[in-house]
């Protein structure tokens, strides 16, 4: 991983003197693919690789049970029904709402499922963007350090999790906040730029993005809506 060898760990006083932990300043952010067959929808992905889920957010009810509510994007919803109700990971799923691009669902996690995300955060990660790929899904988090990072790696191959890196950069006090990109959207917002469609009038179409990137029109739309998302959420929120 090169010399990122950051730990800015210290410690803070709050108003009463008591000894408050400090994560606040630097860190690394990463972005991660993780892929096995045990991950929430990990079979229903490899099943449909044409639909992209995004979850919403999840909550754990009195009952003890865990609540996703996922986005999902693409041209195979029946497809992708059809695998829930084979996957171990999930039960119990719901058509909540649908759109003319996307439909949302939820669904109960069950205990069969491995939980990342809590796994991350048990050794200090922060989940800042998750969205499925083909085979898994693609995940940014802030670590405060390189050895956190180390451990949630290892915690991944224990479990045999794979684990690939898409982006790794050092946070810094002069960080703007501005979580990197997938190439993906990064191709495409500059494609979309370039060929003038943030302008009045718009100078190509979604149908024509979709031609020209050689991928579906719900693609560019749901990569389109996350690109912007990540950029205002990283300037407008960080204010």
């Amino acid at each position: 991983m090169g010399d990122l060898s950051v730990s800015t760990e210290h410690q803070e006083y709050d108003r009463d003197g008591t000894v408050l932990e400090s994560q606040a300043d630097g860190g690394i952010v990463t972005q991660l693919r993780l892929e096995h067959p045990s991950l929430l929808l990990g079979p229903t992905l490899r099943r449909v690789p044409t639909v992209t889920v995004t979850p919403e957010y999840w909550t754990t009810v009195e009952t003890g049970r865990t609540l996703v509510f996922c986005s999902v994007s693409g041209e195979s919803f029946d497809a992708f029904e059809t695998a829930l109700a084979v996957d171990p990971t999930v039960t119990e799923p719901v058509l909540v709402d649908r759109y003319p691009d996307r439909r949302i669902y939820r669904l109960v996690r069950t205990d069969e499922t491995i939980p990342i995300i809590a796994r991350a955060a048990s050794v200090g990660g922060r989940l800042l963007d998750l969205s499925s790929s083909r085979d898994g899904w693609l995940a940014q988090f802030h670590f405060p350090s390189r050895d956190r990072l180390i451990s949630f790696n290892e915690c991944c191959r224990e479990r045999e999790i794979s684990v690939s890196v898409d982006h790794l950069r050092v946070s810094d006090d002069d960080d703007d906040g501005v979580v990197a990109l997938t190439d993906k959207q990064q191709q495409l917002l500059a494609v979309a730029y370039e060929e003038g469609y943030f302008e009045v009038p718009r100078g190509i179409s979604q149908d024509e993005l979709a031609e020209r990137l050689g991928v579906s029109k719900s693609a560019v739309s749901q990569r389109l809506r996350r690109a912007i998302g990540q950029l205002c959420t990283s300037t407008l929120c960080q204010r």
